[in-house]
């Protein structure tokens, strides 16, 4: 069987006409046709020529309060707005999916429900309400299937929540000594629940057990390898805090945790620190403010991190004052996506170009989002 060695260019201008399915596809077959698919231009034209969305769904407040879900993408100055106007009432997003679903709420009350849907083609649907007993902490979405569409919601719930009045702040001190039923124990519970597309409804999964000195870091998870990931840290009196990875493996329905490398530890708390998909595996970057090094980290199959890549960001810093406006993501692999307080910009640190886009009054959240207009399914036939 004949083989055929194709240039960059010419592998440029097939996979930047193919449809989104096939291109992700091609993906596996060589590093150069992975890494080639991440680059930003090739994201900008593949979206161009295939009229495939790709950007973030910023939401933001603008006069009076009014929120709007707008997407930026670099490819236009303006951003296109309301881009979830089709769906029966405002909604907070909650979370953006691989295959361009987005999962939101109106988060008014415990009990509303959330809507799942795609915004290309307008199609969605109701996700019933889970436990209305508590509140959510933490909830995201992971895809495990596509064809048929298969997808979990995992929702995290302090366990305190139960057993309170729901006007009482969690940190407030409770007059019930019964209610206190963890204060000489360090160990502390979430409620954790379930929502299988498969089956279409919610159900009670084994408590997550951490400590009373782990929490949250004030980012948003990353899914990647089939997994969703949290940032936390402990703040155990000791000489240095000690980060780490909570990660949910979305088949085994399993919790896992992941030590962060040792040179993270007792590092400057002005540093920023957080989780990121690079290049669809599990990534973490450390930017240093005293030198303006950005350091990206890659999680291997050995559960290992592997110091990738050193980024000098002196000539960012000098358009963008960091930590003004904060590294959120990669938007491809030459390419970071930062978010201020009204205002979001990608920056090139290969070619050091800054594009900067005015978005609203206050941004409340952003999530990466790449789809094309093919209809899909959304709740199977039960």
């Amino acid at each position: 069987m004949a083989s055929y060695d194709f240039s960059t260019d010419i592998l440029f201008e097939i996979l930047s006409r193919a449809d989104l399915k096939t291109m992700k596809k091609c993906r596996v077959l060589s590093k150069e046709c992975k890494d080639l698919t991440y680059e930003s231009n090739f994201m900008r034209l593949h979206s161009q020529r295939t009229s495939t969305m790709v950007g973030y769904l910023v939401q933001s407040s603008r006069l009076f309060g009014q929120l709007t879900s707008d997407l930026v993408s670099g490819l236009d100055p303006k951003p296109t707005q309301d881009l979830l106007n089709f769906l029966p009432q405002p909604v907070w997003i909650v979370a953006t999916v691989n295959g361009g679903l987005v999962l939101c709420t109106p988060g008014k009350h415990r009990d509303d429900p959330f809507y799942i849907c795609k915004p290309t083609t307008q199609q969605w649907e109701v996700v019933p309400s889970p436990n209305p007993r508590f509140w959510t902490a933490k909830i995201s979405m992971l895809v495990l299937g596509s064809n048929p569409l298969w997808f979990k919601i995992v929702r995290l719930s302090d366990s305190r929540d139960d057993t309170i009045d729901l006007e009482l702040d969690l940190d407030s001190e409770y007059s019930n000594e019964e209610d206190n039923f963890n204060v000489f124990s360090n160990e502390k519970s979430w409620h954790c629940e379930i929502f299988d597309s498969k089956s279409w409804e919610w159900r009670q999964s084994d408590d997550l057990k951490l400590t009373h000195n782990d929490y949250f870091e004030c980012n948003q998870d990353v899914s990647a390898c089939g997994g969703l990931h949290w940032l936390m840290f402990n703040d155990k009196q000791d000489k240095y805090t000690k980060y780490t990875m909570l990660s949910f493996d979305g088949e085994k329905e399993e919790w896992a945790m992941t030590s962060l490398p040792d040179s993270l530890r007792g590092n400057d708390h002005c540093d920023q620190i957080a989780p990121v998909s690079r290049e669809g595996k599990l990534g973490l970057i450390h930017l240093r403010q005293e030198t303006m090094m950005l350091d990206v980290w890659i999680l291997n199959y050995e559960k290992i991190w592997i110091k990738k890549h050193t980024i000098n960001l002196k000539s960012l810093h000098e358009k963008v004052p960091l930590p003004h406006s904060r590294i959120h993501s990669f938007y491809g692999a030459d390419t970071l996506f930062m978010v201020d307080v009204g205002s979001v910009s990608f920056y090139n640190f290969r070619t050091r170009k800054l594009n900067r886009i005015r978005v609203g009054r206050w941004i409340k959240s952003a999530y990466f989002i790449q789809t094309d207009s093919e209809p899909v399914k959304l709740k199977p036939e039960i």
